[in-house]
C-alpha cells in the first residue's frame, strides 16, 4: 500500500510516496519517492497578495504531473496541503479550482492545522519522553513552534515568519516581538531544553556541518556556520558553495529565525531529523485511515 503527501509550501511545491508497512502492533511508513518543484510562490503571495498567471499555470502543471506520477505508484490514498502563501493570495481558491481539474484536492489550511499535522509525526523523532522539547519548523511562509514536555504537547503556535517573507521584506517587527515573547513566556520554566528543527534549511545546514542527522548541532555552530554563510554574496554562495539558486537566499533568514528562537528559549543545540509537514501528512493519513479500519 501506498500514499502520498503533497506540500504546497511558499518556496517549493513537494511529493512524497510513502510504502505503508503493517506490522503486528504497529504501522510505519518508509519514504519511497520524494520530488521538489520550487515554484515559490511566496514571492507573489506576499508582496501582491496574488498568484501571477506563470505560476499559476505552473502550479496546475505540477499537480498534473503529481497526479500522474501518484496512478503510476499506484497510490491508494493523498492529501495535499497549502500554507501561507495560498493563504495569502487573494486568488487561492481559484488555484485551488483549477488543479481540482486536474485531478488534485487542495485543502487550504491555516498555521494551527499545519502545526497540528507537523506534531503527528512527533514519534518519528525518537523524543525521550522524560526530556522537554522544542520542535520549530521553518518555512517560506511561517514558523510552527511546538513544545513537549513528558511526551505532551504543551503550547504550539504558528507565526507568520518565514524566509521568503523576510527576502521581500514582508516580515513585521512586530512578529518577531511576539514571537521571542511568546517562546520566552513557555520556556522559562523548564530548565534543560531540546531543539527539534525541521524544514529544507536546517536539514541543509546540518548536513553542511558535517553532522549525522541524528546528531545535534550547537547554538555556537550555528552562529558560526551563519556568520560564514553571510560573508558570501548570494552568487558565490552558488557557484563557490555550490548551493542549489532557490536554497542559497533563503538558508541566511532561516538561520536568523532558529538562532533567534534557540537564544530566547535558551536551547543549547537542534537536531534536525529531516522530517517536515509532508512527513506529517503520511502519518496523518495512516491515522485517518486506521481510525476506519
Amino acid at each position: 500500500m501506498r500514499y502520498a503527501a503533497i506540500d504546497i509550501g511558499s518556496n517549493a511545491v513537494r511529493l512524497l510516496i510513502a510504502d505503508i508497512i503493517e506490522r503486528e502492533n504497529e504501522i510505519i511508513f518508509n519514504k519511497n519517492t520524494l520530488l521538489r518543484v520550487p515554484l515559490r510562490l511566496g514571492d507573489d503571495a506576499f508582496i501582491n497578495k496574488h498568484i501571477s498567471e506563470g505560476k499559476f499555470e505552473n502550479m496546475v502543471k505540477t499537480m498534473s504531473a503529481f497526479r500522474n506520477l501518484m496512478d503510476v505508484y499506484k497510490v491508494s490514498d493523498y492529501m495535499a496541503c497549502a500554507t501561507s502563501a495560498m493563504r495569502d493570495a487573494d486568488n487561492g481558491k481559484d488555484v485551488v479550482e483549477a488543479c481540482k481539474k486536474v485531478g488534485i484536492d487542495i485543502e487550504i489550511i491555516d498555521g494551527s492545522v499545519e502545526a497540528q499535522i507537523i506534531y503527528n509525526v512527533h514519534n518519528q523523532t525518537n523524543m525521550d519522553k522524560n526530556k522537554v522539547y522544542l520542535y520549530i519548523d521553518v518555512g517560506g511562509g511561517s514558523t510552527e513552534i511546538s513544545l513537549f514536555a513528558n511526551g505532551d504537547l504543551v503550547a504550539s503556535r504558528s507565526f507568520n515568519l518565514g524566509t521568503i517573507r523576510i527576502l521581500d521584506n514582508q516580515d513585521e517587527p512586530e512578529t518577531w516581538d511576539d514571537m521571542k515573547l511568546w517562546v520566552k513566556n513557555i520556556t522559562k520554566s523548564y530548565k534543560n531544553i531540546y531543539g527539534i528543527g525541521s524544514g529544507g534549511n536546517i536539514n541543509k545546514l546540518s548536513r553542511m556541518a558535517n553532522e549525522k542527522a541524528d546528531k545535534p548541532i550547537s547554538y555556537a555552530k550555528l552562529k558560526a556556520m551563519y556568520v560564514y554563510l553571510s560573508s558570501y554574496s548570494l552568487k558565490d554562495r552558488i557557484n563557490v558553495l555550490e548551493l542549489k539558486q532557490d536554497r542559497a537566499d533563503v538558508i541566511i533568514p532561516a538561520s536568523e529565525i532558529f538562532l533567534t528562537i534557540m537564544k530566547v528559549g535558551h536551547l543549547k543545540n537542534i537536531m534536525a531529523p529531516r522530517i517536515g509537514l509532508a512527513d506529517g501528512i503520511i502519518q496523518t493519513l495512516i491515522n485517518k485511515n486506521l481510525k476506519k479500519a
